[in-house]
């Protein structure tokens, strides 16, 4: 009997093991890596949330300073549970021998791609927001601030698409990679790190300060949020780590300062740009979550 007992409990922990397991499995993707340009690393992850009506579509672009770092491939089951779609992209690396503007460009190139793709896929073009961290996150606001990069005469159906999106999460996210803005509002040992000169083609922050004028200016900033704000851009919601400490401590420090979203609020609020700049444990937090915000412009009617 006391056998009997024992298999019937070690059976109903066994159930109750796979019932919580089955509720923290991850999802894949209802469409898994489709292509979304010509190079063998522009592919993207997509998970539909079926409705009856589109919904929105949160777009997630992984950090890892532009040089390393890897697409979403599964995600909880209750990132769907939000209501919105979701997806997340792969893009050409530094340290795969790329160089900019491959990887904002790639960014801009999945969100027109997923445009084509909105009928069939069940989501709404116009509401689509990008998120991420890092450099995830430094292309989020790219996105955010540049232009609109359609081309309507283009033979390439899809840069016929808007890159344009209707907001932008971002956590731990770079607005500028200037080395001389950088010292005077970071400190010297954020640009030690490779994401301000390996993504520019320099060989190392010497030769990126050395020749900042004549040969890497011009790229960084295009490629970077901070010079682009203007009036018509929409609403970003950027988060930083508790240490707003200057001058930065070391790379890892600085590279995700909160000082960078100073930077934005400073240049949003001259033009009339919408932000929200939570800094962890700051008496002076956002009136709205990044939850909230995100529901605010995918699930709104």
């Amino acid at each position: 009997m006391k056998i009997h007992y024992l298999i019937v409990f070690c059976l109903g922990i066994m159930t109750l093991a796979a019932a919580q397991e089955s509720k923290t499995a991850k999802v894949k993707p209802t469409h898994s890596q489709v292509s979304y340009g010509p190079m063998d690393d522009q592919w993207l992850n997509f998970w539909q949330v079926p409705t009856e009506k589109p919904v929105g579509l949160l777009v997630h672009i992984h950090g890892g300073g532009w040089i390393g770092g890897k697409a979403t491939e599964a995600v909880n089951p209750s990132q769907l549970q939000k209501g919105y779609s979701f997806a997340s992209i792969e893009y050409p690396l530094a340290g795969n021998g790329h160089v900019q503007p491959a990887m904002v460009h790639s960014a801009a190139r999945a969100i027109q791609f997923l445009r084509t793709k909105a009928g069939e896929w069940g989501f709404d073009p116009e509401k689509i927001v990008v998120t991420g961290g890092s450099a995830g996150a430094a292309s989020s606001l790219w996105l955010a601030f540049h232009d609109d990069l359609a081309d309507p005469d283009s033979e390439d159906p899809v840069l016929r698409q808007s890159t344009r999106v209707s907001g932008a999460v971002c956590a731990g996210g770079q607005c500028t990679l200037d080395p001389f803005l950088i010292r005077e509002r970071i400190g010297d040992e954020c640009n030690k790190h490779g994401m301000v000169f390996k993504p520019m083609g320099a060989e190392s922050l010497e030769d990126l300060i050395e020749n900042w004028e004549t040969k890497y200016r011009d790229l960084s900033t295009e490629c970077t949020g901070l010079a682009h704000i203007t009036k018509d851009d929409p609403p970003v919601y950027m988060s930083y780590g508790a240490d707003m400490s200057v001058p930065a401590k070391n790379p890892g420090h600085g590279i995700h300062h909160g000082m960078f979203g100073v930077l934005v609020q400073e240049k949003a609020k001259e033009v009339g740009v919408t932000t929200y700049l939570k800094i962890n444990n700051s008496e002076d937090q956002p009136e709205i979550s990044t939850n909230q915000f995100i529901a605010d412009l995918l699930l709104s009617q």
